[in-house]
């Protein structure tokens, strides 16, 4: 036969930031919908790390890399958040610049196709800026880049 507790008993609960069961990290909002803020998960270094890495990636990939570092690493440490969200927003610039560029040479019937040349020139250069100051620890703001993730 069962022994009966006492009617005040409550089995013992796991706490919601218990990493072994499932749990959000400690810290963390659970369950009310909140997006979690910004821990440093991520070393200064490894921050400084993918800070630079997303820069660099931008060259090639445009805005796909910012964006992926970004969805992923938000929420790893305040310096890779904050430079993570500066390269996607000026690679969301870029994107921009490319569609007004390429109307202005098509509507001028290639007048101003050399402007063409000038964007990957405008994009390598601000971009390694970036990623130099980003391995220094210094945190960057593209210039003439619009704001639009946040």
């Amino acid at each position: 036969m069962s022994e009966q507790q006492p009617p005040s008993y409550q089995p013992p609960q796991q706490p919601h930031g218990d990493q072994r069961y499932g749990g959000a990290p400690q810290g963390r909002p659970v369950g009310d919908g909140a997006r979690p803020t910004a821990t440093d998960d991520l070393s200064p270094a490894d921050q400084r790390l993918w800070s630079t890495l997303t820069h660099l990636a931008g060259i090639f990939l445009y805005v796909v890399a910012p964006l992926v570092a970004y969805l992923v690493l938000r929420d790893r440490g305040l310096f890779v958040q904050d430079q993570t969200r500066e390269a996607l927003n000026f690679q969301i610039t870029s994107v921009i610049l490319w569609a007004v560029v390429g109307f202005l040479s098509l509507i001028s019937f290639g007048l101003l196709s050399f402007l063409l040349l000038l964007v990957p020139l405008y994009v390598a250069v601000f971009s390694i800026v970036a990623a130099v100051k980003a391995n220094n620890g210094e945190r960057y703001r593209y210039p003439l880049t619009l704001r639009l993730v946040r």
